[in-house]
């Protein structure tokens, strides 16, 4: 999908920036007509934290390392469109840069991590095909408890610098015992990461409970569109998946990054965050739409 380019678009220099307590991260994409607005400069966006404005302490476009994971639903209904992404994994993955790093997790009721961080795009096309085969992790779809799986891997092996994102690819379809969608949404806001999905097969967002209808609260269907809005990505229903793939992994890549300082104000528990084109962007941009997580947490 082609991108909508600022006339300010310049190159820069890749910062080594380490995220740490004393700041908070936020990445933003910027859309319009659901084309990505690349070239924005810091001085287009105005970030607030608890209504008040902050300074950008540091801004970034594309430029820091990221650490995607994809997590891949290999329950049977699924395999087909895997291997429609293992078809074109290896170009997809052409969008990343260099010092960009992937892992390959797998679940269906159990999870596996079937490739840890690398940078050779090759082998995770490898192990992408590989794992249409896989057949080890038991009937079932247990989407919410593997994606607080990728959590945890993302906190014990991700390190502290760079940008972090998910790419789940799955049907949505299973049923959740005790693990609603909140917890996983903290999980990620907590590990400064963002979900993105696509959604395959038959899948799609579940139905909206009526005031009238009961359902047993342990039991709950998952919805991976709610979870990558709360965090600040995009969940997408393609029958094509390979198409989607490679214009997902373009769209995770082309965020901007916006850091400030944490007001020495902050007290435990969530604050609310608000980026904001400024008045010429905007006049620039009138309908563009901007991705970003909403809240923080000060622990």
């Amino acid at each position: 999908m082609a991108a909508v380019t600022s006339p300010t678009d310049t190159a820069e220099a890749t910062p080594t920036f380490t995220s740490g307590v004393s700041n908070v991260r936020i990445d933003v994409q910027v859309t319009q007509d659901n084309q990505l607005v690349t070239g924005l400069t810091k001085d287009d966006f105005a970030i607030f934290d608890d209504q008040r404005q902050q300074p950008i302490v540091y801004f970034g476009r594309e430029s820091e390392p990221l650490s995607l994971l994809l997590l891949l639903d290999v329950s049977g209904s699924t395999r087909q469109y895997i291997e429609q992404i293992a078809d074109v994994a290896r170009t997809s993955l052409r969008f990343l840069r260099p010092k960009d790093r992937v892992a390959v997790m797998v679940f269906a009721r159990n999870t596996r991590v079937r490739l840890p961080w690398t940078t050779d795009m090759t082998q995770v096309a490898s192990e992408l095909r590989g794992s249409v085969t896989d057949d080890t992790l038991g009937a079932g779809t247990n989407i919410n408890e593997s994606l607080l799986s990728a959590v945890s891997y993302i906190e014990e092996t991700a390190g502290n610098s760079g940008r972090r994102a998910v790419l789940a690819i799955t049907d949505n379809l299973g049923l959740n015992y005790k693990s609603p969608d909140q917890p996983v949404i903290d999980a990620l806001e907590s590990a400064d990461t963002v979900l993105n999905a696509i959604v395959i097969g038959k899948g799609k967002r579940p139905e909206p409970i009526s005031g009238n209808t009961y359902r047993n609260p342990d039991f709950t269907s998952p919805d991976v569109f709610r979870i990558s809005e709360e965090t600040g990505g995009e969940a997408v229903q393609a029958d094509k998946a390979g198409q989607s793939f490679a214009s997902m992994i373009e769209r995770i890549r082309t965020r901007y990054s916006i850091h400030y300082n944490k007001p020495e104000s902050a007290k435990s528990g969530y604050h609310k965050v608000e980026v904001m084109l400024s008045p010429q962007a905007r006049q620039t941009y009138p309908q563009a739409v901007l991705r970003y997580r909403k809240r923080y947490r000060v622990k």
